[in-house]
């Protein structure tokens, strides 16, 4: 009797803990859903601790094959102030001669490579090796609108982006505000405009794009970016999308005594009494900044639980590259004297990393002061938990938009925290309005819609739901 063909998948995955967690994610869903053999090509920092620890604790030899690739020494091909995504891109270019080799050496022969956002250099590598080749979005499709339309943009609008008085069209998406453009847009002279230019038209090079996002969030978006779309005709684009997400970890085991502490403190907490704080894997925020949000939080009278790191003055992603690095002692003296010992009753300070599935799963958590990284989003909505957002950086001022005025799942300041810093009388009304989301209107609302948001994600990925349904199709045309 013959042996059924084992199909396998290579995923690449770019440096950072927002592009690493999903790709994982990803992969795990091939093998456990559809039986693949998956092979993970990881390209990584070398220098976070957290993000040793996500590839130890995520992936088991049972499980998936890892590659690792230590990050390519790019200091004579960069400046010391080059942005994250101009590292990322020089990075994941220079890494291509590795990973070439591999995909023609690695056997069994792969049916399809999958590479994130910052890998589509291998794109035309997959083609020469006449292997399929998909990219992952780990974001939303408003963002995968936005990068593909960018390349068209550049050739009509004049000056800088930030500059328009009017709000950014495409084709039948929603408008995009001047400020919320994704972080190479603010400044078109800079380099990582350059090399994120080059994305967009990776992307349509490739055999099919998947988003991590699902069909009823967000039809109005897909429908423009599939086959007689009005974004697809403008793009003239041929390939298909595959809307497969929410995808997100699991809980976490507890693995380690700082956690078990953390699981124990929630333990005591009252059902939704705490607003857990959080900027990611890479967020940092100014002394000043870091000092009124400390009051604000003391102010609200709200416990909370808060990951926090030491203050970086001008560069909201400075711990993009070396999350998990720093103690509780160093981060302590950028908070306000006396802060620690004053809320000592009430409050739980967590350096730099943390958990954060495990946090947001547990019942004590009423609300998430977050960066609107796309991933901590879809992490805090499938547990039905409304959110502050507090974008930093990357497409996260998008994620905000989307999250405040289209879905209706938080609320947050009234300006933007990258244009001026944020109070601590506006941080203690946020807190209280979701927190006490049954004492405020607005808060109420928010919280009400979060949980409707949640089943909606969790009818996606059930069986016979949309996101499913597109993960299978894409899985039975690559190992058909």
């Amino acid at each position: 009797m013959e042996t059924p063909k084992l199909t396998h998948v290579v995923l690449v995955s770019s440096p950072g803990l927002g592009h690493l967690i999903p790709v994982i994610e990803l992969a795990k869903r091939f093998v456990l859903l559809h039986n693949f053999k998956v092979t993970v090509i990881a390209v990584t920092s070398q220098t976070s601790p957290a993000e040793t620890q996500i590839l130890n604790s995520l992936l088991t030899p049972s499980l998936c094959h890892l590659i690792d690739i230590p990050s390519p020494d790019i200091n004579a091909l960069v400046s010391p102030n080059d942005a994250v995504v101009t590292r990322l891109c020089v990075v994941m270019s220079e890494a291509k001669l590795a990973i070439r080799s591999i995909l023609s050496e690695i056997n069994p022969r792969p049916s399809a490579v999958i590479v994130d956002v910052f890998s589509t250099e291998t794109i035309p590598i997959a083609r020469e090796l006449d292997i399929l080749g998909y990219v992952y979005i780990a974001s939303h499709a408003s963002m995968l609108a936005l990068v593909l339309y960018s390349p068209v943009l550049d050739e009509l609008v004049e000056g800088q982006y930030v500059d328009q008085t009017e709000p950014i069209k495409i084709p039948g998406c929603k408008p995009v505000r001047p400020e919320n453009v994704f972080d190479p847009m603010l400044d078109r002279n800079d380099r990582q405009y350059t090399e994120y230019l080059k994305i967009g038209n990776g992307v349509l090079q490739s055999d099919g794009v998947l988003v991590n996002t699902w069909e009823e969030l967000q039809r109005e978006e897909l429908e423009a970016l599939r086959e007689g779309g009005s974004l697809s005709e403008a793009l003239n684009m041929k390939i298909p999308v595959y809307a497969v997400g929410p995808l997100v970890r699991e809980p976490e085991l507890v693995t380690n005594s700082s956690t078990e502490s953390l699981v124990t403190w929630l333990n005591q907490q009252p059902t939704q009494s705490v607003v857990y704080v959080s900027f990611g894997s890479g967020g940092t925020l100014s002394s000043e900044q870091m000092k009124e949000l400390a009051w604000g939080l003391e102010l609200s009278e709200q416990r909370f639980l808060w990951v926090v790191r030491p203050s970086i003055e001008g560069i909201a992603d400075a711990a993009f590259f070396t999350t998990g690095s720093s103690g509780i002692d160093e981060v302590a003296k950028y908070l306000p004297e006396g802060f620690v010992s004053r809320t000592r009753e009430v409050g739980l300070l967590v350096p730099e990393w943390a958990q954060q599935v495990t946090i947001l799963g547990h019942r004590s958590i009423g609300g998430f002061l977050s960066h609107c990284g796309w991933g901590s989003t879809l992490e805090s909505v499938t547990n039905g938990v409304p959110l502050i957002a507090w974008p930093l950086y990357a497409e996260q001022r998008m994620n905000a938009a989307l999250l405040a005025e289209e879905l209706g799942v938080a609320v947050g300041p009234r300006v933007l925290p990258t244009k001026k810093v944020v109070r601590r009388e506006e941080i203690e009304e946020m807190v209280r309005e979701v927190i006490e989301g049954v004492e405020s209107v607005k808060g109420n609302r928010v919280r009400k819609r979060v949980k409707e948001v949640q089943q909606s994600a969790m009818k996606a990925l059930s069986k016979g739901g949309s996101s499913l349904v597109a993960l299978s199709q894409l899985a039975n045309r690559i190992s058909g």
